[in-house]
């Protein structure tokens, strides 16, 4: 997905509380949706959801308590706000929220995930062909939106997120009619509603909290509000979104009748078999629920798309009633024990008290890393990790929701490569918005990073530590050896294609075609300035002598110097050196 244009902006939705609109970049307030709008609506809904997604698995206990509401809104989110991420920059408005919808739909998880989807598919059906979008086609869109979550599920419940936004398109049709005051009142409604689900459903009042996937719906609403206004969130600070017992949801559970939950998508289905299946799915479980996708038309015996979800012990049998009415694939099965295994594990549940604004106390190291190995070096260390691929290019947003899932309220970013500083920083100025202090120490290598990690102490003051980090990493100069991709010119001559690359701080020292010899130059010349400890990183398609190649240099030439070697696993570098 496309970097943050705005991400100074975008983090304000993560904290702060104001009632009413303030003055927008540019000095207005928005009276209509654009392409541009929808876009950043997703986006700040995004990270709104990951700073809240493990305080919403934690107070999931119904329809079943299996801790994975926040999980399942966000993942539904996420796939929407990348397919609307896809259009083009100055796209209509209808045709970026019927992305934003499609990518919902086909990407669902759960039922809250479903009913999101829902939500969304009604807001761009009733926006179709008709931009752009101001208060009266909002309220229209919001409504729509609810008729279609409510139809798809077998049997509605008070006190869910059905329950949430009909609050909200009600209070619509009593707003003044301008975009701010009506997406304004739905959100303030929505809040309210949020409020009252703990008494009308039960199971709610027992565990002291309020719906988990009405608390996504508000989060949704919310962040619609901050780029209508360009303000600060309403619900952020608001007891109805933060309030539950943690003693009451504290424990991983599991509480369904069923012991699965599947979910799968139903092609070549014409509209008149949604009944059909929904009522053969009653039989074999609960919280059914059978969502169009949007690609039917109007006439009923018209094939179409449908989004299946339903609870049960029978895998085979539910899989089966979709079969017999249409062709089924995208199939998803989890198994309940498993997501509670998770979660007692720290999987799903780790950032509860985080995302609920109950930071945890203390100060944490977290480390961008390529690949598994190093990962695991880094953990062993004592740091947390962003573990990215060896191609991955990370931005951003992916950053911001590393920096929101540790936990923590004082965060040590070791960025670990020259490339991602910029970003980092970035993360940092946004998670500053959230409340949580990041400082990015400047480590531009892995070897950098641990030779930071090594003098981290938890127990010293912030600044202390982040100074000895910092000096740590300045202090170690590193190189690397790498493969020429094509002809250039360098600080010491011209390479060629598939040539041996020496370099020292960023510059090219060396050019050669041996390289265990090039290895132990680009060593001699790192050591010219003096060294007490040298680390290498190896990587795997490494010759498997280079770790005693390397020692046995240092014996002849620096006995005084020691050697730890580590495998780095999968690298595009043919080498890596720190010294200290």
């Amino acid at each position: 997905m496309p970097s943050l244009t705005h991400i100074t902006v975008a983090a304000t939705i993560l904290s702060g509380n104001r009632d009413e609109c303030g003055p927008r970049i540019g000095g207005m307030v928005l009276q209509a949706l654009d392409g541009p709008a929808v876009r950043r609506w997703a986006e700040l809904a995004v990270l709104a959801l990951t700073a809240n997604r493990a305080a919403i698995d934690h107070i999931n206990v119904y329809p079943v308590a299996d801790n994975d509401t926040g999980t399942n809104l966000l993942q539904t989110m996420r796939a929407a706000a990348e397919s609307a991420a896809n259009t083009a920059a100055e796209e209509r408005p209808d045709r970026v929220l019927a992305a934003l919808a499609d990518g919902a739909l086909h990407s669902a998880r759960g039922n809250s995930g479903l009913l999101l989807s829902q939500v969304l598919r009604g807001i761009a059906q009733q926006a179709e062909g008709r931009a752009p979008v101001g208060a009266d086609l909002f309220r229209e869109a919001l409504r729509r939106g609810l008729q279609l979550a409510g139809q798809s599920v077998a049997r509605p419940v008070e006190g869910t997120l059905l329950t949430v936004l009909r609050a909200a398109v009600d209070a619509c049709w009593e707003a003044a009619d301008e975009l701010p005051e009506v997406v304004g009142a739905a959100t303030r409604a929505s809040i309210d509603a949020l409020r009252l689900t703990r008494t009308q459903l039960p199971v709610l009042n027992s565990a002291g909290v309020v719906d988990a996937g009405g608390r996504g719906l508000v989060i949704l609403l919310d962040s619609l509000y901050a780029v209508v206004c360009d303000a600060q969130r309403l619900a952020a600070d608001s007891p109805a979104v933060l309030d539950s017992d943690p003693a009451a949801a504290d424990t991983p559970r599991h509480d369904s009748d069923y012991e699965y939950e599947v979910m799968y998508l139903l092609s070549d289905a014409p509209a008149s078999v949604a009944a059909d299946l929904r009522s053969r799915l009653a039989e074999l479980g609960d919280c059914v629920s059978v969502a169009d996708t949007g690609e039917a038309l109007p006439d009923p015996t018209t094939p179409a798309t449908w989004a299946v979800h339903v609870h049960c012990d029978d895998i085979g049998a539910a899989i089966e009633s979709g079969i017999e009415l249409g062709r089924v694939h995208g199939i998803r099965v989890t198994r309940f024990a498993d997501q509670v295994g998770n979660a007692a594990r720290g999987g799903s549940g780790q950032r509860a008290h985080a995302a609920s604004g109950d930071l945890s106390e203390g100060r944490v190291v977290l480390a961008v890393t390529r690949g598994g190995q190093l990962e695991s070096l880094f953990r062993a260390e004592g740091a947390l990790t962003l573990r990215i691929d060896e191609q991955e290019v990370p931005e951003t947003r992916e950053l911001l929701e590393a920096i929101l899932d540790t936990g923590y309220g004082d965060v040590l970013l070791l960025p670990n490569e020259e490339s991602l500083a910029r970003p980092a920083e970035d993360a940092a100025q946004a998670a500053l918005r959230a409340g949580i202090e990041v400082v990015v120490v400047p480590t531009a290598s892995p070897v950098q990073g641990l030779a930071a990690l090594a003098v981290h102490d938890p127990n010293r003051r912030t600044a202390d530590d982040t100074v000895a980090l910092a000096e740590a990493a300045a202090a170690t100069r590193r190189g690397e050896l790498s493969v020429a991709a094509g002809e250039a010119l360098t600080w010491v001559g011209y390479c060629r294609s598939g040539d041996l690359l020496g370099m020292l701080d960023g510059e090219v020292v060396l050019i050669g075609d041996d390289r265990p010899r090039a290895a132990c130059l680009l060593l001699d010349r790192m050591l010219a300035s003096g060294g007490e400890l040298v680390t290498a990183l190896i990587p795997d398609h490494a010759p498997t002598a280079l770790p005693e190649v390397l020692a046995e240099h240092l014996r002849g030439t620096h006995p005084e110097v020691e050697l730890i070697c580590y495998p780095c696993g999968e690298s595009t570098t043919e080498l890596m050196l720190g010294v200290e």
